[in-house]
């Protein structure tokens, strides 16, 4: 299996402005053309995490899928993100994974942070969704999942899992700092996958204050992780070759149980 280079984009998000976001990143991502496979950006990267889904929703024609097609081909990496998706008369909280060649595969966000009454604005997805990457499986995960374990669970397929990396993508807030470090690392190591967590940093419209953390962690749980509150783009390399010689060497996945989602 190649190696696959990642960019995580650990930025503040302006509130409730999509032009606004929309220009940021390309900004921030200027030059980066063919020096990566996938760049990463935060949950709701066009409005930050707000509960206003009938104002702020686009359709799947919109124009920030539009955007993250054209960005995708200009760079000539996969683009994953979460924005307010309208479909069918329901609101989403949609992760979408963009090619160069303008396919789009979608998540919808399963795990609802009912503390900020997400489940009263949203709806919840019901399909775990795995996307192939220049011959990486991606798990496609969006913030609250990281604490459900059994949703993330890699499925054991000759001890090797169904999956190669898990990607999180978040407005995960300061105050909880701790867990998302503490979960990211964990995800890795009982899934012996590689784990990538991208996160915002600043303040919100609510005033909510993010300290970003965005990491990626191997399946032996060392991380290369962004500066705290630092906007940056933080570079990895995904090694295939290690990550199958680990698999090899030390099989978990071969004892794990069976179970089935509901």
């Amino acid at each position: 299996m190649r190696d696959l280079r990642i960019t995580m984009a650990q930025s503040m998000l302006h509130w409730e402005d999509p032009d606004a976001n929309r220009r940021m990143f390309e900004e921030m991502t200027e030059g980066l053309s063919g020096s990566t496979d996938l760049l990463v950006l935060p949950e709701m990267f066009t409005t930050g995490f707000t509960m206003r889904s009938k104002e702020l929703a686009e359709g799947m024609d919109g124009p920030s899928i539009a955007w993250m097609k054209a960005l995708a081909a200009g760079l000539k990496c996969a683009v994953y993100g979460s924005l307010i998706i309208a479909d069918n008369e329901e609101y989403f909280n949609r992760g979408l994974f963009v090619d160069p060649s303008g396919s789009v595969t979608a998540y919808d966000k399963r795990h609802l942070f009912r503390m900020a009454d997400e489940q009263d604005h949203y709806s919840a997805g019901k399909e775990r969704v795995v996307v192939e990457w220049r011959g990486w499986r991606l798990l496609l995960q969006v913030c609250y999942d990281l604490r459900f374990p059994v949703f993330s669970r890699s499925r054991a397929i000759q001890g090797r899992g169904d999956y190669d990396a898990a990607v999180y993508v978040a407005n995960w807030p300061e105050a909880r700092r701790y867990p998302w470090r503490q979960l990211l690392i964990a995800r890795a190591i009982e899934n012996q996958a590689y784990v990538i967590g991208v996160n915002r940093v600043g303040m919100d419209g609510k005033g909510i204050h993010y300290a970003g953390d965005s990491a990626c962690i191997d399946p032996r749980g060392e991380v290369v992780e962004a500066e705290p509150s630092a906007v940056q783009l933080v570079h990895r390399t995904m090694d295939g070759t290690s990550l199958e010689e680990f698999r090899k060497k030390f099989p978990v996945l071969l004892d794990a149980d069976e179970f089935e989602l509901r």
